[in-house]
């Protein structure tokens, strides 16, 4: 299974990429671990992303595509989900050819639906363990002491982009950037479309019995 799972930040990919991982074997290929793997390795590609980087500039495409065609040639035959990619019409076109190119497909391309108020809510709970990365959140997943994470003791911080001002524009972006990858998809086969403003549970309910119906099939 090639799973492409798109939505809005704080839709709960994440969330949902890490219990499809678990359930099925398949491998989370997220566009920004992968680009922080290739920086911290020094690769070709990681050098010439940083680069970009480094001027403020976006990387482009043609280089995040080359980065993920090249994780994903590695993924194991289980299959792989991806959380962060494609990001734009032309990324999702790029990796079209790559998968083609290389006999595979994209088998399911899953939308998490989510209103904006909702959004603004998750993003903003949201607190971060500067040292383990681990995250929580101010109402529906409480550390076991208030701003302590479980795993190390360290106190609990609010990243600079979780802000509502940053929540705003990062909305803003996704409508005009990422948004049309969904219709793009819709366009050229099917999107199976998820209320991902219920509990996280109850996502993970809805998506398990799609993606159960598909790997039986």
């Amino acid at each position: 299974m090639r799973i492409v799972l798109l939505g809005a930040p704080g839709a709960g990919k994440g969330t949902q990429c890490k219990r499809i991982v678990e359930k099925y074997g398949f491998q989370h290929l997220s566009s920004g671990d992968i680009l922080r793997q290739e920086r911290a390795a020094e690769t070709d590609l990681g050098k010439k992303a940083q680069s970009y980087m480094d001027s403020g500039a976006l990387v482009p495409d043609e280089l995040i595509v080359e980065m993920m065609a090249g994780a994903i040639n590695k993924t194991p035959s289980a299959g792989f989900v991806l959380d962060g990619f494609p990001r734009t019409i032309n990324q999702a076109a790029e990796l079209g050819k790559s998968l083609d190119s290389s006999g595979k497909k994209i088998d399911a391309v899953v939308n998490l639906q989510v209103d904006d108020e909702i959004v603004a809510l998750r993003i903003t709970g949201r607190r971060s363990c500067p040292k383990c990365g681990a995250v929580y959140h101010i109402k529906n997943l409480k550390p076991k002491v208030e701003g302590v994470c479980d795993n190390d003791g360290t106190g609990l911080v609010q990243r600079p982009d979780d802000t509502l001002e940053v929540v705003k524009n990062r909305l803003e972006n996704y409508r005009k950037q990422t948004e049309p990858v969904v219709c793009y998809y819709k366009n050229n086969g099917s999107v199976q479309d998820i209320d991902a403003n219920k509990d996280a549970d109850e996502v993970t309910a809805l998506l398990f019995e799609m993606l159960d119906a598909l790997v039986s099939s």
